[in-house]
């Protein structure tokens, strides 16, 4: 017989989970519905600290859907790196599921729009088209920052993605390897076949928060702008 005290809430709930069990507040025999079950539970020792480990092996087809990730690093630092890490690649896993949609990544999506909003510009008379041509020219912040990151010439890439897309490949994207690790033979920095992508869901997120804080900061200086200025000893 094991008991193990788990004075955490959140703790609690995950080992129900884990072990299909229910939380009881009432002091009396548990029912069949409400035990759970583990193939396998022991104490381990890891970085110097006694751990209580439930495993599932047999009954994971069974109902199992919880799992722990162990992270070790030399650093604090680079701990929270893997943290950050792998709380982003659960967050895009549980993305997909809801919606499996999937756009060109490596800056592709960008340019791409960047390049259609700059047509849409160009029909559009008056002084709107110069903000229509700022809202484009934004767009090409993602791919100057990958190419620049890659230690590659944002102007080159930039201009050979625009190319690119205007020729019609709408999946060109930077290529952050090229000409870097001596055995890419592209030495453009543009990958022409893109096999990267992107959650939908996310850049439409991205894009509307973007969007919408660019108008927040418009309407505060409209406001600021329309505030009649007190002069004179009146």
């Amino acid at each position: 017989m094991v008991c193990v005290k788990i004075p955490s809430k959140w703790e609690l709930r995950r080992l129900c989970a884990a072990t299909n069990a229910s939380a009881l507040v009432r002091l009396g025999p548990a029912t069949p519905d409400e035990m759970g079950y583990a193939d396998e539970v022991s104490v381990e020792e890891i970085g110097g600290r006694p751990v209580t480990i439930f495993r599932q092996t047999k009954s994971l087809e069974e109902g199992c859907k919880v799992a722990t990730i162990l992270l070790r690093a030399s650093t604090t630092n680079v701990l929270a790196d893997l943290e950050r890490a792998v709380d982003d690649g659960v967050h895009a896993c549980r993305q997909i599921c809801k919606d499996g949609r999937m756009v060109p990544g490596a800056g592709a999506t960008e340019m791409e729009l960047a390049v259609q909003i700059r047509k849409y510009a160009d029909s559009c008379p008056g002084l709107d088209q110069y903000a229509i041509r700022s809202f484009a020219k934004t767009l090409e912040f993602c791919p100057k920052v990958l190419s620049e990151n890659a230690g590659l010439n944002a102007a080159h890439v930039l201009a050979g993605l625009s190319a690119a897309h205007a020729n019609g490949n709408a999946e060109a994207g930077v290529d952050i390897e090229g000409g870097l690790d001596g055995t890419s033979d592209n030495r453009s920095g543009i990958l022409t076949v893109n096999g990267i992508h992107d959650i939908l869901i996310t850049k439409e997120s991205a894009f509307r928060l973007a969007i919408d804080a660019a108008l927040t900061v418009l309407k505060v200086d409209q406001i600021i702008m329309a505030k009649p200025a007190r002069g004179g000893g009146r």
